[in-house]
């Protein structure tokens, strides 16, 4: 559970979040990966030493590293428009979406007695 209280808050971002440093390199390195790997296979498939034709490889690798920012990219657009439909939905129906105040554990948890 979040420790926001306001659930409009939850889905503005004022820049106070943090990427983490892998959050927009996974994808390109792993299709990249991807790609050099689909070139070794090709290679196999066609009965050739794994790394024969290494401009296949570059091409394969690059293509992959394209598409894993393409990838990126096209997330980052879906989680916008989700977020931007679910704040506009929070605003229409305020009701629905109270502000709840903060519990303390004192508040919460009743005395406790050790029995001896």
């Amino acid at each position: 559970m979040s420790n926001v209280i306001d659930p409009i808050k939850l889905l503005t971002d004022k820049g106070e979040r943090q990427p983490s440093y892998m959050s927009n390199k996974f994808n390109p390195v792993i299709c990249s990966i991807l790609g050099f790997g689909c070139a070794v296979f090709m290679n196999f498939g066609l009965r050739k030493p794994p790394f024969s034709g290494i401009q296949n490889h570059a091409i394969f690798t690059l293509i992959g590293g394209g598409l894993g920012v393409f990838f990126d990219q096209k997330r980052e657009e879906y989680l916008a428009k989700r977020d931007a439909v679910l704040r506009h939905y929070i605003e229409l129906h305020p009701e629905d979406f109270p502000v709840k105040e903060r519990k303390k554990y004192g508040d919460i948890l009743e005395p406790w007695v050790p029995i001896r």
